[in-house]
């Protein structure tokens, strides 16, 4: 479960991705006979505006045979420095730090297996099934201790804020064929593309595998805000001087007045 409070979307939405799964049930099985796996997404963009309260997309497919499924959602990836603090002469430095390179900013993980997958470790690895098998690629030379002390820390802070689910979701079959899942996604999920694996496990192996891209932008104003900042950051920073001293200049006035 991811830890941050997500409001419920509006009550169309939740309609309309009941409708869009129920319409599966009508489809003719010829059109995906020929495919083991067949998955999609109700929404591939994320708006966030300003008043974005987290969202909650509808993954479904089919699936031919038997077999597990497992979603795994993850992306934008980014560099992270973890630091240990040690007391030194009384006072709490860093005295260590390891550069992690293309971390998940998100991730989740969601199966229709009820105990554990019946996958190598080598597949569980490739595809990320599971918190300890997120790729942390470092380039600094650490001991397998140290590595595993500061990896742990990465997992428990994105853990901490939400980003990172700690227990697998569910992935829910209606049938022999068809399944759906929920895709959470928090308040403070980072911009960027996503990705969302649909992976099909049968007889030990990756039967089937479809990936499907997931886009969260802001928009609005606090995204031309946001956009300013980054491609112009001298003009953005002018800009913030002015309306600062322009805040005082009124509020000065004001008070002069009352």
């Amino acid at each position: 479960m991811i830890a941050t409070l997500i409001q419920r979307p509006f009550a169309f939405r939740r309609s309309w991705s009941r409708c869009l799964f129920g319409l599966l049930l009508f489809l003719p099985m010829s059109l995906s006979a020929d495919e083991p796996l067949v998955a999609d997404l109700d929404n591939h963009l994320v708006a966030i505006t300003a008043g974005f309260t987290g969202e909650e997309l509808l993954l479904f497919g089919t699936m031919q045979g038997d077999g597990d499924i497992v979603v795994v959602v993850h992306g934008p990836k980014q560099d992270i420095v973890a630091r240990r603090k040690d007391r030194v002469a009384g006072i709490w430095m860093n005295t260590e730090s390891v550069l992690f390179k293309g971390v998940p900013s998100f991730y989740s993980v969601a199966t229709t297996a009820k105990t554990g997958l019946d996958l190598p470790a080598s597949a569980l690895r490739r595809h990320q099934i599971g918190l300890e098998n997120i790729r942390l690629l470092t380039d600094d030379i650490i001991s397998e201790k140290t590595y595993d002390f500061f990896a742990a820390s990465v997992l428990r802070s994105k853990m901490a804020i939400g980003l990172y689910s700690p227990d697998a979701g569910i992935v829910e079959r209606r049938g022999r064929q068809l399944f759906r899942a929920s895709v959470m996604i928090p308040t403070n999920v980072p911009v960027g593309t996503y990705t969302v694996e649909t992976l099909l496990v049968r007889d030990g192996q990756i039967a089937a595998a479809q990936t499907t891209p997931l886009f969260v932008n802001k928009e609005g104003f606090g995204a031309q805000v946001f956009r300013t900042a980054h491609m112009q950051p001298a003009l953005y920073g002018i800009a913030a001087i002015l309306i600062a001293a322009l805040a005082g200049l009124a509020a000065n006035w004001i008070f002069q007045k009352l």
